[in-house]
């Protein structure tokens, strides 16, 4: 008697009968996808990945599970299982056996390609580790014990690129080849499942196609653009990053004074380099979700909605609903043209170990990487993140695009016996031909240091002061900072920082927008997220002493277009209180930079300054790898022991620590949208709309609110807000008191 043919997946149609989606064809079909996607990095190997990571499924026990867990053989419905049957295990099992110590390349793409890429051996108790995993040969026995098509178990020859070989560039081989094994076996799954959502892929307008778009948009700004020195300047930065676009792919720096027009300069290199080269997308890496949305938006206002994904954690779901639903399903892949993301995003993506957030890995290969505010890379994992950076324009085509108004010091540096101290960036080449000379013709502020950076203002003293101003910016360091000086500021003064909401902050930055156009009276006490790329324009700004790259952003929103008669003012002062951790070591460095010029006001910060300060502040710091991520991704043997899962857990960019996030009835929404959520628990679509009604509070904030019931857990692990008055219009989320704490360091 024949044996069944075995399938891999079952649907059923509109009459509910079942349609079996056969197992040979999947892997089939799973191997010539994911070998499309590694063409640059791994072909072979990705083929070979995709024809065994569901042997396991010949197994007749995972047979006999999935026609008893679908119920379309009715006589067996009955039958109980416990549990799922492990079909990942024998692909891995069988690679290893067959190919030896190269096997095992395959057997971490196997094994992990449900539950994510496991570590070689156990560490953290996160999963089983491969080592241990491929001792157990039942799996891979009980799948053999069946008749498998002989194209399928055909053994290869492979060797692992030249470059893989290498152990620092052993790990992010391996997991941008298991990008290309999920995300293929993710989209042939869903092409069975629902093929009316996978054919709504990819519908993309190609990149010479959009640079056509940009051009004609450019050419219409410069019809209407004021005759102006700025936009000469701007006009001339275009032209640098246009010419640069025709130089080979790697490593660029683009070093232009804040409101020197980055964004659409940036964005003409990119699309001239990828049509060039034949790249295939374009990933702008911005750090705050303020300039995410503020970016994003200017892309679709040039592109149209469906060829640039938003993807971060606080995209609001309303305005994606409107938006064509592959834009949507992009977010999973980046396979989109234009992709805006979040630096959190991108870089746990890069060291991630779930198939989810790896599965996007394949589509940054053969891509421009824009890395705006390239200064707020985190120095406690700037070792890991440099590594990365290098591989990915060496091996991976990747052409990258340092942003920023202050370069940071990412060259690689020696100690006077020529030994590498710090391993960085090195062959960066720079698009704009003289820096200095910019930075010079866009002065539009002055800058007052004070007399000493010793001896601190009072709030008191300052309120007084800044209520002279009818239009005024003051930035400070601390949440507390900024609640304390807006209570003693005159009424009507806006109140921002990420004690408000997602959504509260958009709203009150619109509001500031819009009388500064206007030509209103307005003054703001803000946090430091205004600082990087909020497009705001005050004739005078006050800074609390940070670092000097803060103070030059802040000096960014002071005069931006330069239009007033005389210079804009910024005012550095020292705060009652001093920052600590991060943000203090940068204030220390600011100090150490700045202190020969107490007193004086500056013209400039030249370029040459930034990375002055960012040498001694990152050398300040007692490790630039703080997880020791480099260590637990570099094998130091053949055998490739490395430890994904661990690597991926210990890689947070904002640390998970003693926080916990609290929803907020900011507005009528927001409460309607907590009353479904303790009604009907926590869908994924309704945490999604949540998702910008959120506030992060260190243990020492939440504990004391939770005890009085100010907040309470509605679900396991979820909290919202329990009284009405917690939430406060201007200030956001109330708190009984900010003593000093790890808390200085939440902006």
């Amino acid at each position: 008697m024949n044996e069944p043919r075995p399938i891999a997946h079952v649907r059923f149609d509109e009459n509910n009968q079942p349609i079996k989606h056969w197992l040979d064809d999947h892997l089939r079909d799973v191997a010539t996808l994911a070998e499309e996607f590694a063409e640059h990095f791994g072909a072979d190997w990705a083929r070979v990945a995709g024809r065994w990571h569901d042997l396991g499924k010949f197994n007749p026990e995972f047979q006999e599970y999935i026609r008893d867990k679908t119920g379309y053989e009715r006589e067996n419905a009955h039958v109980e299982k416990v549990g799922r049957v492990d079909h990942s295990t024998a692909g891995a099992s069988y690679a290893a056996d067959k190919l030896g110590v190269t096997g095992r390349i395959l057997a971490y793409l196997i094994a992990g390609h449900h539950a994510g890429l496991p570590d070689w051996h156990q560490e953290l108790g996160s999963g089983g580790a491969l080592k241990k995993r491929l001792e157990d040969k039942t799996h891979l026995q009980k799948a053999m014990a069946v008749s498998i098509p002989v194209d399928i178990l055909a053994i290869p020859t492979l060797q692992p690129p030249a470059f893989a070989r290498q152990a620092e560039n052993f790990a992010l081989w391996v997991r941008v080849l298991f990008s290309s094994l999920v995300d293929a076996d993710f989209l042939d799954t869903e092409r069975f499942m629902d093929e009316a959502k996978f054919n709504q892929r990819g519908q993309y307008q190609s990149l010479p196609r959009l640079r056509e778009v940009f051009n004609d948009h450019m050419n219409a700004l410069a019809v209407n653009a004021k005759l102006s020195r700025v936009n000469e300047i701007r006009a001339d930065i275009l032209r640098q990053c246009r010419e640069a676009a025709e130089k080979p792919v790697g490593l660029f720096s683009l070093s232009v004074p804040t409101g020197g027009g980055k964004t659409l300069s940036s964005m003409a290199f990119a699309l001239d380099h990828a049509v060039k080269h034949e790249m295939q997308r374009i990933i702008y890496v911005i750090p705050y979700t303020s300039i995410i949305e503020q970016t994003a938006q200017v892309f679709r206002d040039i592109f149209g909605d469906a060829n640039v994904v938003e993807h971060h954690s606080n995209t609001d779901p309303d305005k994606e609903d409107k938006e064509n639903v592959q834009s949507r399903l992009a977010a999973e892949n980046w396979d989109a043209p234009i992709t805006v993301t979040t630096s959190v995003q991108y870089f746990e993506s890069l060291f991630a170990a779930r198939t989810s957030r790896c599965r996007k890995l394949h589509n940054i290969v053969n891509s421009v990487v824009v890395l705006d505010e390239t200064q707020l890379l985190p120095p406690e994992h700037l070792k890991p993140i440099l590594r990365v950076m290098r591989q990915l324009s060496a091996h991976y085509r990747v052409t990258q695009v340092l942003s920023t108004a202050t370069q940071p010091a990412l060259k690689t540096q020696l100690d006077p016996f020529d030994r590498v101290e710090r391993e960085g960036l090195d062959d960066v080449c720079e698009i704009i031909a003289t820096p200095e000379t910019l930075y010079q013709q866009l002065e539009r502020v002055r800058l007052e240091l004070p007399d000493d950076f010793h001896t601190s203002r009072n709030w008191e003293e300052l309120a007084e002061e800044l209520a002279d101003y009818e239009r005024v910016l003051v930035i400070v360091s601390r949440r507390q900072d900024a609640r304390d000086l807006h209570a003693l500021m005159p009424k009507g003064t806006y109140h921002l920082s990420a004690l408000m909401c997602a959504q509260h902050r958009s709203q009150v930055i619109e509001k500031i927008k819009h009388i500064l156009k206007t030509g209103g009276s307005v003054r703001v006490v803000s946090t430091q997220l205004v600082e990087a790329g909020v497009d705001m324009d005050f004739p005078v700004v006050y800074r609390a002493m940070a670092g000097l790259d803060s103070i030059a952003q802040a000096a960014g929103r002071c005069n931006r277009e330069g239009l007033l008669v005389d210079k804009g003012k910024v005012v550095v002062f020292v705060p009652p209180k001093p920052s600590r951790g991060l943000l203090g070591k940068a204030a220390e460095s600011g100090v150490s930079m700045l202190s020969a010029f107490a007193g004086q006001t500056l013209e400039s910060l030249p370029p040459l300054m930034f990375t002055q300060y960012f040498d001694q502040f990152y050398n300040k710091l007692n490790t630039l790898d703080k997880a020791g991520i480099n260590e637990l991704l570099m094998p130091d043997n053949q055998l490739g022991d490395c430890q994904f899962r661990t690597a991926a857990l210990k890689f947070r960019m904002i640390e998970d620590g003693d926080t916990y996030t609290v929803f907020v009835k900011f507005d009528e929404k927001a409460a309607d949208l907590l009353e479904k959520l303790e009604r009907m628990g926590p869908e994924r679509w309704l945490m999604r709309k949540l998702q910008r009604y959120t506030v992060t509070l260190y243990g020492y904030q939440f504990r004391p609110l939770l005890d009085s019931q100010d907040i309470r857990e509605i679900w396991a692990g979820i909290y919202a807000q329990n009284v009405d008055t917690l939430y406060d219009q201007t200030l956001g989320l109330k708190l009984c008191n900010e003593s000093p704490s790890p808390g200085d360091l939440m902006w």
